[in-house]
């Protein structure tokens, strides 16, 4: 894991996200917090991202998010080269909906 992000300010942040207990919960927070583009900018990398693993061309992700070639390709480096992250929650998300976790 990259520790360019490492603070006390992040930390403290990271750590009230994971107070939140509902979908209701992480509506108020992220309005309050986020602009509309960046919770749409987030919701449409963690998309394409699920689209990635599924194998889809990026012609029909272009398509289907209206994601930018370039974010496709950034989430891509992210799913090959990054921590994992998109990983680990689309594979929890997934275990949610087979009602695993």
């Amino acid at each position: 894991m990259s520790n360019k992000y490492f603070d006390d300010h992040t930390d403290r942040l990271f750590k009230a996200i994971l107070t939140l207990r509902s979908v209701e919960d992480c509506y108020k927070f992220f309005e309050d917090v986020c602009t509309v583009s960046e919770i749409k900018a987030i919701t449409q990398r963690l998309e394409v991202a699920q689209m990635l693993r599924e194998g889809k061309k990026y012609a029909d992700i272009e398509m289907l998010t209206h994601a930018s070639s370039a974010t496709i390709s950034r989430v891509n480096k992210c799913l090959q080269y990054g921590s994992d992250g998109y990983t680990l929650v689309l594979d929890r998300l997934a275990g949610e909906e087979k009602g695993g976790i």
